[in-house]
């Protein structure tokens, strides 16, 4: 299965000798065991600390819930490191951002992923004072950090993964955006430009945009220029993607202590500077009842994973004593959804419909207010975050973590549970997915293979997966009724308004923010890319990324050209 190749590529525990020592079940009563620990430090007795071992098991075993991969792979370590998320600052000095790069080292040992802002580096060609020289600018130190991470494993597993964010109004903006444009340069970087509604405003007015540092403008732009000079590498490369500052910090729990100014690798965590969140994602495809949303089952989750959250940051170890402080500030978590696509399959709504719209707003609000009652009530138990007293939560709304939702991509542990990523449509209904060493697994949607089996006889089911696996969609496939094609869609199948409207439902009750990929044919326009930025700014997202098919050559998700039908699961 899978599953197996996920979790034996890269989470289970292995001997010195390489070879594999613990079974699925082992790691996740591991990882029950090492979380349920901090019962015992709010004076939970064994037999308590024991009951909710058990309950934390039982969530993950049955992969209703699962945590973020640093969590699955390091809880209980001595010293493991269970977040995923961290944001460093860059100051403008080389001890500063030589000190960042030993953190950013130290954290992708640890298996985190970091993101940054470059803003506060001179620009390039600006002079240095202390050496009479010039600033090499923030891409060339890019480019360090960038070399320095492909030295170092994410926990010794993978490369580490960074979010490298510039201003739109920083002076090296044009590099920024250019730094990426040959296929493998950067490759350890993700980018975003940090737009803000003044940028949008001369864009809008069609007016010159200056860019600015220090208080200086260095010249300035015309606004629709730059905006063009991102949509064409956006459309040619999948980056960057935006960030809307503005947007971000509207939504800032604790705006006495900073303004966010950096996400972490996805963007779908916004964080002050040495801040860091551990996520987790509840399954949909299992929230399911009789063709309903079985609410009930869905509150118990997310009740019982916002107590494993909140004693994640009660045990985890932090790379950096700064990390720890800032952390344990606001004890920020990220719980979100994975298998979005699948539940819409199972309960026969289209992606693309308004009812599917209706049905994440309403699911995404239930979340949001289940987590905030277990929030509340751990508040309660155990006092509320110490940075309460400055977030825009005091006086009436006593909590413990000063963020509780966020939508993650899910890439790897909705590999583990068998499901669709985050709140993405599915892919293809069969693709292929390129995993740990190059391995190349086949990925058949379950749900519709249940629907097959449900409705068409073997030989009948057979000639349509025959032609699944071909294209990966329903092309060609005349025997599905057209209610019935509506609703087993694919990515490149549904609209860009679609995917973005979607975004949007989800966001308006997730504290953080909405990790999204606009999939888009290989056909699209630069006029299409525009398109959907400015609709993203108009319905107040925070953040996205597009990708056009074919803008890189080595993509992780694919259609399964010549593939030998098979079914792996």
């Amino acid at each position: 299965m899978n599953q197996q190749v996920i979790l034996e590529g890269r989470y289970l525990w292995r001997d010195a000798a390489g070879r594999v020592i613990e079974t699925p079940e082992e790691m996740f009563w591991r990882v029950a065991r090492a979380v349920a620990a901090a019962e015992a430090r709010f004076g939970a007795d064994s037999k308590t600390v024991a009951a909710w071992a058990e309950r934390f098991f039982a969530l993950m075993a049955a992969l209703d819930f699962l945590p973020n991969s640093p969590t699955l792979i390091n809880a209980g370590r001595q010293g493991g490191q269970l977040a995923a998320c961290f944001v460093l600052p860059v100051e403008d000095s080389i001890e500063a951002i030589f000190e960042t790069l030993k953190q950013t080292a130290l954290i992708h040992k640890s298996g985190g992923g970091t993101g940054f802002d470059f803003s506060r580096l001179r620009p390039k060609g600006d002079p240095v004072q202390s050496t009479g020289g010039v600033a090499s600018g923030p891409v060339s130190f890019m480019r360090i950090f960038n070399a320095a991470t492909e030295e170092v494993k994410q926990g010794g597993v993978r490369r580490g993964a960074n979010m490298g964010i510039l201003r739109v109004d920083h002076p090296d903006i044009f590099g920024f955006v250019a730094c990426k444009e040959k296929e493998g340069e950067m490759r350890n970087f993700n980018i975003s430009v940090a737009v803000t509604e003044e940028f949008f405003g001369a864009y809008a007015a069609d007016k010159d945009f200056p860019l600015r540092f220090g208080g200086r403008v260095y010249r300035s732009v015309p606004a629709r220029e730059l905006f063009d000079y991102i949509v064409a590498h956006a459309h040619a490369t999948g980056e960057p993607g935006l960030l809307f500052l503005d947007a971000v910090n509207r939504a800032n729990p604790t705006p006495a202590l900073g303004r966010i100014e950096a996400t972490n690798p996805c963007g779908e965590q916004p964080l002050l500077p040495y801040e860091s969140c551990n996520l987790g994602s509840v399954n949909l495809a299992q929230m399911v009842k009789e063709r309903s949303v079985d609410w009930e089952k869905l509150r118990t989750v997310v009740r019982d994973a916002v107590r494993f959250l909140d004693d994640v940051v009660e045990v985890n170890s932090f790379p950096v004593p700064a990390i720890a402080a800032a952390t344990r500030r606001t004890r920020k978590v990220g719980l979100g959804v994975m298998g979005w696509a699948d539940l819409l399959f199972l309960l026969r709504i289209p992606y693309d419909s308004e009812a599917a719209l209706q049905l994440a707003a309403e699911l995404m609000g239930f979340i949001r207010a289940e987590a905030r009652a277990a929030s509340r009530q751990l508040a309660s138990e155990r006092g509320t975050f110490p940075a309460w007293d400055k977030s825009v939560y005091y006086p009436d709304l006593p909590l413990r973590n000063a963020t509780l939702t966020t939508i993650a991509p899910t890439g790897s542990i909705s590999g583990i549970a068998g499901v669709s990523s985050g709140i993405e449509p599915v892919f293809a209904l069969s693709y292929t997915r390129t995993v740990f060493d190059r391995k190349k697994l086949l990925v058949v949607n379950k749900p519709f293979l249940a629907y097959l089996a449900a409705n068409f006889p073997e030989a009948q089911r057979e000639a349509i997966l025959n032609a699944v696996y071909r294209n990966g969609t329903l092309e060609g496939v005349t025997e599905l009724p057209p209610e019935d094609r509506a609703i087993f869609k694919t990515a490149l199948e549904i609209a860009p308004e679609w995917h973005l409207r979607m975004q949007a439902a989800f966001q308006q009750a997730t504290d953080n923010a909405v990790s999204k990929t606009i999939n888009l044919p290989e056909t699209a326009t630069q006029a299409d890319v525009a398109a959907i930025f400015r609709a993203a700014h108009a319905l107040g997202l925070k953040g996205l990324t597009v990708y056009r098919t074919g803008s890189r050559k080595d993509q992780p998700l694919a259609l399964p050209a010549n593939c030998r039908p098979c079914r792996i699961e």
